[in-house]
């Protein structure tokens, strides 16, 4: 059952940003890519990183502190392809981009 939570306003995230959000005390990363929002679980698998603090090109975040490269898109890693960090579902509804915790 979805279960949206609000993590951040559309003007908070502009396109070709990310920014990190803590969302029922899990860590979201949201990003914007030309419009369009997603958002992964924001610790990267390999030591715990920030990944909404990463750098974005295009569609894919490179952690800041390793340089692990995933697809914003569905969380597909560019290093293992046997690995996909999770993602959450986007809404948005009056300015506010909501994601599924559920």
């Amino acid at each position: 059952m979805p279960r949206w939570i609000p993590v951040a306003q559309v003007d908070e995230c502009l396109p070709g940003q990310s920014l990190e959000r803590v969302a029922e005390g899990r860590i979201v990363a949201l990003f914007n890519v030309d419009g369009t929002f997603y958002a992964l679980d924001g610790v990267c698998p390999h030591q715990g990183g920030p990944l909404g603090k990463g750098l974005i090109q295009g569609c894919l975040v490179s952690c800041p502190w390793h340089g692990w490269q995933f697809d914003v898109r569905d969380g597909q890693s560019q290093i293992n392809p046997q690995m996909k960090q999770p993602r959450f579902d986007i809404r948005i509804e009056a300015g506010t981009v909501l994601v599924d915790l559920g």
